[in-house]
């Protein structure tokens, strides 16, 4: 076990509570937060960690999935955002009183690349990367040790669901990992520019992901976007092979039907935009139509999306996705964080209601 700390221990005292109206919809509390006073609380630097504003801490250990404790806040009133590897968000914006000290736990899945599988967008570094954000971050303990088989949630996507390497593009993959308990852990899977075929066959991919999965782990599938000349046959064939192999490993396949576009026709979104391909697949109907025959859980996360966008507007709506005035790009399918953040909460609003696995593992 690494465990990195001050010198000295907080005493008791009262409990600092999280404040970031945005993020927090995505887990009423991102952990269980014990929190401490002493005034006079050193404010050195656990071991590993550097910086002031981020915080960054490395730690150097194998690929895994490892049990984390941080203790936020100091002898100064702070507001710390924790992230983890490639821009996984494990802490929302949380803020801390002078004096208080507030223990989180999380459990992080770790592997190389960090991000992406194919190594989009770099490889990011080995071992286990943690960034401490926010307008005032504080950090005065880290304790990092391996778990002892967790259940792991796998992710197999696009890159609306994957570990996006740099900003301003997020997946939603990124986000609901404020959400999972200490005791499970989110291995994203997800990869730019996949297919179901080809996510189904890169080796770096659902091969990869596979020999990995254990007994109970949920693998949620959600494949579409780049699927725009895969024949309806192609499609059903690709989905129920994952199927099929994940179930003879013990894990619990779940569907994801694919997050719209914003490309509106007046005050409804297009065909295109709900995913129907250019040889005029229906594939959220096609994924629905498996998930029947094959008695797998689905999550519509198409007809949810749609009703978000839809009732927030062509103009509104733009916020969920990539803005030239914000972000410097205009894209219609991919998420700023704002919206992969809200994609997410959408995706466990139905694991909740469908009280699928994962919904054990949920805060």
């Amino acid at each position: 076990m690494i465990d990195l700390r001050k010198a000295s221990r907080p005493r008791a005292g009262h409990v600092a509570r999280l404040a970031s109206a945005g993020l927090l919809t995505l887990a009423a509390a991102a952990g269980a937060g014990a929190a401490h006073a002493d005034a006079t609380a050193p404010q050195a630097l656990p071991t590993g960690c550097s910086g002031a504003s981020p915080i960054t801490c490395r730690y150097p250990v194998s690929p895994g999935n490892y049990d984390v404790t941080v203790s936020v806040g100091g002898a100064a009133a702070g507001q710390t955002e924790m992230w983890v590897e490639a821009r996984r968000l494990m802490l929302p914006a949380t803020r801390t009183a002078a004096g208080a000290v507030a223990t989180y736990s999380f459990t992080v899945n770790v592997r190389r690349p960090e991000g992406q599988p194919t190594g989009q967008g770099g490889d990011g570094n080995p071992g286990l990367d943690i960034r401490f954000t926010g307008s005032a971050p504080q950090v005065s303990a880290v304790s990092v040790k391996a778990a002892v088989q967790p259940p792991v949630v796998y992710l197999a996507g696009d890159s609306t669901v994957c570990d996006q390497p740099a900003a301003p593009y997020t997946g939603w993959g990124q986000m609901i990992t404020t959400a999972v308990r200490p005791g499970a852990a989110i291995a994203n899977y997800a990869d730019s520019g996949e297919s179901s075929g080809s996510f189904l066959n890169n080796p770096a991919l659902f091969p990869a992901l596979l020999p990995k999965v254990r007994a109970n782990d949920p693998v949620l599938i959600q494949l579409g976007h780049n699927d725009k000349q895969t024949t309806a046959s192609d499609y059903r064939n690709n989905l129920t092979t994952m199927i099929t192999r994940v179930r003879a490993k013990g894990g619990v396949p779940i569907l994801v039907t694919p997050p719209v576009r914003r490309l509106f026709e007046g005050d409804r979104l297009t065909s295109t935009a709900l995913h129907v391909n250019g040889v005029g697949v229906n594939l959220p109907a096609e994924m629905r139509s498996v998930g029947a025959a094959q008695r797998v859980p689905v999550i519509d996360l198409t007809a949810k999306s749609k009703a978000l966008v839809e009732s927030l507007g062509p103009s509104t709506s733009a916020q969920l996705f990539l803005r030239s005035s914000v972000d410097g790009v205009t894209d219609n399918t991919h998420f700023s964080q704002y919206g992969a953040m809200r994609i997410g909460t959408l995706l466990l609003q139905s694991i909740r209601e469908q009280n699928l696995p994962l919904a054990a593992y949920l805060r």
